[in-house]
């Protein structure tokens, strides 16, 4: 994966974990996330506690063992998880082996390394979607994340998701590609989504606005992205399973 060397990803995510916990109390529990149908603010505190859970001991090369449902203190819950993720990770070799996200088999051995990347662009995405939540729409800038950490969530995108959603049979491979480019990077930065050599068209704008377009989270107008090329096909890519 080409990941940003200098991206502190253990830093990143303390300071997303604690956006996100700052704001448990500010959303209502049953209130719904914008772009992602029925899911409420409860549905998604519980679900990102249990992934870093679950990641915390994947990262240990162990199965997690399921929690309690239904935590009457969703900020203390989640709180509790979030620690446990961080202090596990800070406590293992970064070489060490782990089980992580792979394709065709879904999880593989792999250096723990692998896991403060991913957990970072799990839980900026998530707090994304709460902040969402309490705005009462998608919009850019609910976060708090410079143009190369959103860069970073696109190219996990589309060098380690996209491939693993064909590898593992949820998806059929893209039958033209999508050229995406980021122009808030000082330099223009350029990813191919699918492997074919025709191309659909060309989407570009803010990092952060192709990350939550990729993600199901934003619009094309939303997103603030401009798009070119047939409109129909870039459409159809959009509403492909390309991330879990």
């Amino acid at each position: 994966m080409d990941a940003i060397s200098s991206l502190d990803y253990p830093l990143l995510l303390a300071d997303f974990q604690g956006e996100f916990l700052a704001s448990i109390p500010d959303a209502d529990p049953a209130a719904r996330i914008p772009g992602c149908g029925d899911w409420t603010v409860r549905e998604l505190v519980e679900h990102l506690a249990f992934v870093h859970h679950w990641a915390a001991a994947s990262a240990r090369a162990e199965k997690a063992e399921a929690l309690e449902d239904g935590p009457s203190d969703l900020a203390a819950h989640y709180a509790a998880r979030a620690t446990e993720l961080r202090e596990t990770l800070a406590n293992l070799d970064p070489q060490a082996t782990a089980r992580i996200l792979a394709y065709p088999k879904p999880m593989v051995p792999g250096p723990v390394s692998f896991w403060p990347r991913r957990q970072v662009y799990e839980t900026l995405i998530h707090a994304h979607d709460l902040r969402a939540a309490i705005a009462g729409k998608a919009a850019l800038g609910l976060v708090r994340a410079v143009p190369g950490v959103w860069a970073d969530t696109v190219d996990e995108v589309v060098t380690l998701f996209y491939p693993r959603q064909v590898g593992i049979g949820r998806m059929e491979p893209l039958e033209v590609a999508l050229r995406l480019t980021a122009t808030d990077l000082g330099e223009p930065r350029e990813w191919m989504l699918g492997d074919s050599a025709s191309t659909a068209g060309a989407v570009s704008g803010t990092a952060e606005g192709l990350a939550l377009l990729l993600w199901g989270r934003a619009s094309a107008e939303e997103a603030g992205v401009t798009l070119s090329g047939d409109r129909d096909e870039i459409d159809a890519i959009l509403r492909r399973p390309i991330v879990p």
